[in-house]
């Protein structure tokens, strides 16, 4: 079953999910939810239900802080928080249609700066039990040290970055790489149960949706072990 609203869409692959993707998408990353349910329905060989929440304003609803900008003129404008709450009231409000329970495993994921925002949502709640962060924009002003004086709460977090993103021209956005590699280390760290980072060919934009799905099956993979 797949269902369009308004702001999100919902897709079961039966009536008895073993785990519930909560999915933070862009108009970009829209076109890519085909494939990701696709390559979920192909390789988990499990019931899944999938939430895909649309935020309305990338760089706003998705930035943790404020922060000025990196690239063109336009500022980060740090609506993370009043985002996250809106996507766990959705989350709650569509679980009976998901044939979840607050007892399903929840995965958050998201790509680019969604990964960014998917990293930084279990600092806030302990609603998510495993996080995919594909290519996730973890060179933002501010991350590294945030992640280095928070606690997270979560169990599983998976990131990836593509071998060519840190070779760019922007100051900012060439140390991506660094960045990583140094979150990779924290989490490794004992701050969560399992932690992987892969590094995928090509660039930012190189198969982003199939990128994004091999991350949620790694999660899902780690906390269906578990039960």
């Amino acid at each position: 079953m797949t269902v369009f609203k308004e702001k999100h869409l919902l897709c079961t692959s039966g009536e008895n999910p073993s785990v519930l993707f909560a999915l933070v998408v862009g108009e970009e990353e829209k076109k890519d939810l085909e494939e990701i349910i696709l390559c979920l329905k192909e390789d988990l060989h499990q019931d899944f239900a999938l939430l895909a929440y649309a935020a309305e304003d990338w760089d706003r609803d998705l930035s943790p802080w404020e922060a000025l900008p990196v690239f063109g003129d336009r500022p980060f404008g740090g609506g993370a928080a009043t985002c996250l709450k809106d996507l766990l009231s959705t989350l709650d409000e569509t679980l009976p249609d998901l044939y979840c329970t607050e007892d399903t495993p929840v995965i958050l994921g998201g790509y680019s700066l969604a990964g960014l925002f998917a990293l930084w949502a279990p600092y806030q709640t302990d609603r998510f039990q495993g996080i995919t962060a594909a290519s996730p924009s973890v060179w933002f002003p501010g991350w590294i040290e945030y992640v280095s004086s928070h606690s997270v709460h979560t169990e599983h977090i998976y990131l990836s970055l593509g071998d060519k993103e840190e070779k760019t021209r922007n100051r900012v956005m060439s140390t991506v790489g660094d960045c990583i590699r140094k979150c990779h280390e924290m989490y490794s760290d004992g701050r969560v149960k399992s932690t992987t980072l892969e590094f995928n060919p090509g660039n930012h934009f190189r198969d982003p949706g199939l990128r994004t799905a091999k991350g949620l099956l790694w999660t899902a993979r780690q906390i269906l072990e578990e039960t």
